[in-house]
């Protein structure tokens, strides 16, 4: 899948993070331990993973960092979306195309009973 690594400044220093082309709403990238290593489109259900992401997100309504945070807890692991910069400020340094192959966030972290 192609993915854009944006470098960016903030006060906090200089942060890559990356990003979806034409990203819509319900797509994410997850990061475990501060590396892109997950993709999560919660309209893709030939995915039993993304199902079950579009289940505890969509369907009982929190928000994709509540999801992750329970993730978190339960199965003592570092997963995150990233932002930017938490004051909203920025200064977009670079960009480059990049070829991946992000996993869907693995079954067994995902149960219903979160």
């Amino acid at each position: 899948m192609t993915f854009i690594a944006t470098t960016y400044r903030t006060f906090s220093g200089t942060k890559e993070i990356l990003e979806i082309p034409k990203k819509k709403e319900t797509q994410w990238i997850v990061y475990q331990d501060n590396e892109p290593k997950f993709f999560v489109d919660f309209y893709d259900l030939e995915k039993e993973a993304n199902a079950m992401m579009n289940s505890l997100v969509l369907c009982t309504k929190r928000s994709m960092s509540e999801v992750l945070e329970l993730i978190n807890k339960k199965n003592n692991i570092n997963l995150s979306v990233p932002k930017i910069s938490r004051l909203g400020l920025s200064m977009k340094l670079k960009s480059e195309v990049r070829h991946l192959e992000l996993e869907t966030i693995p079954e067994k972290w995902l149960s219903y009973s979160l």
